[in-house]
């Protein structure tokens, strides 16, 4: 296992939602991807539900899983997509 290819892989972003943007449900093949909440709530979409997200907590999507996020109000977050590590 490469160490410094994962970190190289690493992707980080902080995205504000509010009630006008929608995020269309997609994927990642080869990246688990995790949301963290840090300031408002909102919900992690799944294909066959939602998982409500309010400060601190996470949302954890597995590779090849379609997703998404929304909101009611204001919804941020951290995001970051982990390569799948295949030995």
């Amino acid at each position: 296992m490469d160490i410094k290819l994962i970190k190289e892989s690493l992707v980080t972003n902080v995205y504000h939602l509010d009630l006008d943007k929608k995020v269309p449900l997609h994927k990642h093949e080869k990246q688990d991807e995790i949301f963290y909440c840090i300031k408002g709530s909102g919900f992690g979409v799944l294909e066959d539900g939602e998982i409500e997200l309010t400060v601190g907590k996470e949302f954890i999507v597995k590779a090849g899983v379609m997703h998404s996020l929304r909101t009611d109000g204001n919804l941020y977050v951290c995001s970051f997509l982990i390569p799948i590590v295949e030995d």
